[in-house]
């Protein structure tokens, strides 16, 4: 199979060359508690404002934006996460923890704006830190859902001076919300299905590939419902092992059992099949726009679904509850997005397959800043262009994003530390 015909084929854009002139510096940096994280800062001269890039989970060092914003004299940060490419153990705060250590250098070395610029999750990171960050320290996180310690309080939070918002989907946890198949009856079994809420079954409303699905209101409604309940169940497993571990670490400290604090080490692991079935990656009527038949992990979800790649296919019970449950994370961009008060612009792009056009119209709605640009672009969620021959969705995103951060953060001279 050649590796334009794959079923995840055309999910990413490869990125454009970058200008000549670009000096590239990799650096390792300390964070507050300790963790060790990597970033790539791009210069090109007469720089002084920096795009700070980054995602939890995914490795952006070769983001598709990067050339695009070079091109236009900025700066670009790339950074990676303690959790990079790992979903098992990410922690939001953690997570938040690594996006100061970046700010941070940022400012250290000279640069006389930062403008966080989130793309799909990272996104819901940005605006989460900029909620933490604008807070008095003492008001700040310090525990993530399932308890675990994380020194927000403590660190030095720079705050961005601006904000953008690419392709923004609603947090992980939401985001998995409208994913998941709840048509699996049990946990340790991939084909296990119940066949009223089959979302790839005829009998639902679903079409043979490329056809659009036609699902009936009724059964989006029940879907929808019990995509919910399946989140709640498997809630109830993290929770239930995240307070066994924690029983056991206290009855640990008390009596120095090894046996306990092995039993609080070993809250296991979640093991999370089907998630790859948004009723709407295969019914273009659904909440309409000018996205593609398929999914974000290909062109055939009835196939990708039953694979191992996956949102949130395996995590322990903190990394869940912290990311991947909708009830339990902190990271929604609908929760944060309200304290976030800086410039922002939103850039939507029309074929997206995860910020549909009522996501990106309610989250532009609850960023309070006056200084709010939303703007529409053809494109696809990772950067592709909409159709073969168009403009991709990456350049177009980029000119929007130069222009805006013109106009607020004019350039000069780059001084370095």
């Amino acid at each position: 199979m050649s590796a334009g015909t794959g079923l995840g084929a055309g999910r990413y854009l490869a990125a454009a060359a970058m200008p000549e002139a670009t000096r590239t510096t990799a650096v390792q940096l300390t964070t507050y508690d300790g963790a060790q994280i990597a970033g790539l800062l791009r210069v090109v001269p007469g720089a002084t404002t920096v795009a700070f890039l980054m995602h939890p989970r995914q490795d952006f060092s070769h983001h598709v934006l990067v050339p695009e914003l070079l091109s236009q004299g900025y700066a670009v940060w790339t950074q990676g996460s303690r959790s990079i490419g790992n979903d098992l153990t990410l922690l939001h705060e953690q997570a938040l923890l690594d996006m100061a250590a970046g700010h941070l250098h940022l400012r250290e070395i000279g640069f006389e704006h930062v403008v966080a610029v989130g793309h799909s999750g990272g996104a819901t990171l940005a605006a989460f830190y900029l909620q933490q960050a604008a807070l008095a320290p003492a008001d700040r996180l310090d525990r993530t859902p399932g308890g675990k310690r994380v020194p927000l309080p403590e660190a030095t939070m720079p705050m961005a001076d601006g904000l953008i918002m690419f392709a923004p989907h609603p947090g992980q946890g939401a985001l998995l919300e409208r994913m998941i198949d709840p048509s699996v009856t049990d946990e340790t079994d991939p084909l296990s299905v119940d066949s009223d809420l089959d979302p790839y079954d005829e009998r639902n409303g679903f079409a043979p590939p490329p056809t659009s699905s036609r699902y009936p209101p009724e059964f989006v409604e029940r879907y929808r419902a019990a995509q919910r309940d399946r989140i709640a169940r498997i809630d109830s497993i993290a929770w239930e092992r995240v307070e066994k571990a924690r029983d056991a670490q206290e009855r640990f400290r008390s009596g120095a059992n090894p046996r306990d604090r092995q039993a609080a080490l070993a809250s296991g692991v979640i093991v999370v099949h089907r998630t790859d079935a948004d009723l709407r990656s295969v019914d273009l009527a659904l909440d309409p726009n000018d996205r593609p038949y398929g999914s974000l992990f290909g062109r055939r979800p009835d196939l990708t679904n039953f694979g191992v790649v996956g949102f949130g296919r395996l995590t322990t019970p903190e990394a869940w509850l912290s990311t991947w449950s909708a009830n339990a994370t902190r990271a929604d961009l609908a929760r944060c997005a309200p304290d976030v008060d800086v410039p922002a612009l939103l850039v939507e792009l029309t074929g997206d397959q995860a910020c549909f056009p009522a996501d990106a119209e309610r989250f532009a709605a609850l960023l309070p800043h006056p200084d709010l640009t939303h703007v529409r672009v053809p494109g696809r969620h990772f950067g592709a262009p909409l159709h073969d021959g168009m403009s991709s969705g990456a350049t177009l995103a980029g000119q929007q994003m130069g222009h805006w951060i013109g106009e607020r953060f004019p350039t000069g001279a780059y001084v370095s530390a």
